[in-house]
């Protein structure tokens, strides 16, 4: 019990800037793998003349393994682009691009199941494109993705603890500060894996109830 006041309670602190940290960048990357999944998944259905690259960039947001993007990121896009410009910004772009490419495709199977007649009807009761996209379509496909996007979020949680290589103090950068400076792992390693079990359920968890909250408000059953 003294090992674990001294090297994870008294070590809270730490901890816990670290952990508001690795919150702050996957809520970030997550929303940016949202709405970078929703305009691909759209530029491939909707526009034909940029559907190649769409694809293309699909395919290799999807392919690339997440730590070659993150250096790729990190150390080639500043040379390029002339950003990202910190390495935290870095750390979120590259696991948001990652999540777009999967995030996509969930986006397009839900889109193309839903019935071509619900889209008919919408149009012959006057209402145009946009509204039937948003009002028809997007709802069945948010409830249909729920539990993919959710997922989405938990793979974001868990390839987070790769930025700390690239000097992010992050929960994983600040628990292996933390080793090396105490030289006893154990403790401080198991405290660390129990924070994002507790993380990843916890989203988990609000995902299936707003998830079930959705089902009823639209008049579906919960499952």
């Amino acid at each position: 019990m003294g090992n674990w006041e001294r090297l994870v309670w008294n070590q809270r602190d730490v901890l816990l800037a670290g952990l508001s940290v690795t919150v702050e960048v996957c809520a970030i990357a997550f929303v940016a793998a949202v709405v970078g999944g929703l305009v691909l998944c759209l530029i491939r259905l909707y526009v034909a003349p940029l559907r190649p690259l769409a694809i293309l960039l699909i395919e290799f947001f999807r392919d690339t393994p997440i730590f070659v993007q993150l250096m790729w990121v990190a150390y080639v896009w500043p040379e390029i682009f002339g950003f990202p410009n910190t390495f935290f910004n870095a750390g979120w772009l590259a696991l948001g691009l990652q999540s777009s490419g999967y995030l996509a495709e969930t986006f397009r199977a839900g889109i193309e199941a839903v019935p071509r007649g619900q889209r008919d009807a919408a149009f012959s009761a006057g209402m145009s494109q946009p509204q039937t996209f948003t009002r028809i379509v997007m709802p069945q496909v948010l409830l249909a993705s729920a539990p993919s996007i959710v997922n989405q979020f938990t793979v974001i949680v868990k390839s987070s603890t790769l930025i700390s290589v690239i000097t992010v103090p992050d929960l994983m950068s600040q628990s292996q500060k933390l080793v090396n400076v105490w030289y006893e792992p154990i403790e401080i390693l198991t405290a660390t894996a129990a924070i994002y079990i507790a993380f990843v359920f916890l989203i988990s968890l609000t995902g299936k109830l707003l998830a079930d909250r959705l089902r009823r408000r639209y008049g579906l059953a919960a499952s």
